[in-house]
């Protein structure tokens, strides 16, 4: 196990990454907004597989959050984070705060396009330009990498694909596989936001994409009648509130006819004060 290092600067990190590189070293990069899970754990074990040396970022972006979000009560718990990547082998953990990041309120912003005004981004208008905009900075900052997602997120997994590719950033970005709890839900840090009840009710997110993988499988082509099925599944639980269901191709996430080929299944919905995403792919045809 190496010694975890911490790094609140932006300089210092670029100096430590500069000797790993110096070194023949290659870099493993895991992004993340802390409170970390068993989904960051994988993340960070499959970049220690794949790299010498291993960066976790650990950082709450205010610009990915619209006003009356979680920014000031999202979970927050620095010392149990270090635990966990010192466990799970990473090298460097850069946690900077506000002013190291944005020391002014920043002119220069990443906008997106219609990959960005659907499914989240038709609920939280703007959120995904934030999040491409704090992770351009982030791979600004480290640089040549490898930088490991899950696809619990996979709209916002998508689009930092696509950013990433469309910049000509020197990352290559990493799809990992979701990370589940004995009961299928899908660990996420805001799940620590659900009461016994609605903790009991959230894996019919879960039953309810796995119902539209099987209309799907049976030939189904039609977009709109597997998202009605789905969301016949959501509405059978008392204590989630819909936000949408969406069957549509994987590469686009943006519905263009009959389903054919690869399809991302996808559905979100709130429990109380938590706000839930899942998804799955299957194959049409």
């Amino acid at each position: 196990m190496s010694t975890l290092a911490q790094e609140a600067a932006i300089d210092g990190l670029r100096e430590r990454l500069a000797e790993a590189r110096a070194a023949g070293g290659a870099v493993g990069f895991v992004p993340t907004m802390g409170f970390l899970h068993a989904g960051h754990r994988s993340l960070i074990e499959r970049a220690r597989r794949e790299n010498d040396v291993v960066v976790v970022s650990i950082f709450v972006n205010p610009l990915q959050f619209n006003p009356g979000e979680d920014f000031d009560s999202y979970p927050r718990d620095l010392e149990r984070d270090l635990e966990l990547c010192a466990d799970a082998d990473a090298d460097i953990v850069f946690a900077p705060d506000r002013r190291e990041m944005y020391p002014e309120p920043p002119a220069a912003t990443v906008r997106l396009g219609a990959l960005a005004d659907v499914l989240c981004g038709a609920s939280r208008p703007g959120h995904f330009d934030g999040v491409a905009t704090v992770v351009a900075k982030l791979f600004s900052i480290v640089g040549e990498c490898s930088a490991y997602l899950g696809e619990k997120d996979f709209q916002q997994l998508t689009i930092i694909g696509r950013m990433a590719a469309d910049l000509s950033l020197p990352v290559r970005v990493v799809d990992c596989p979701t990370v589940r709890e004995p009961d299928g839900l899908a660990v996420s840090s805001r799940n620590v936001y659900l009461s016994d009840a609605e903790r009991g009710q959230a894996p019919v997110l879960r039953r309810a994409l796995q119902a539209g993988a099987v209309l799907v499988q049976s030939g189904e082509t039609s977009g709109a009648a597997v998202e009605a099925e789905m969301a016949a599944v959501i509405a059978a639980a008392p204590l989630a509130q819909l936000d949408y269901t969406a069957a549509v191709p994987a590469s686009t996430l943006i519905a263009a006819g009959p389903l054919q080929g690869e399809v991302r299944l996808l559905a979100a919905a709130r429990f109380g004060q938590a706000r839930l995403i899942d998804n799955i792919g299957c194959r049409a045809g």
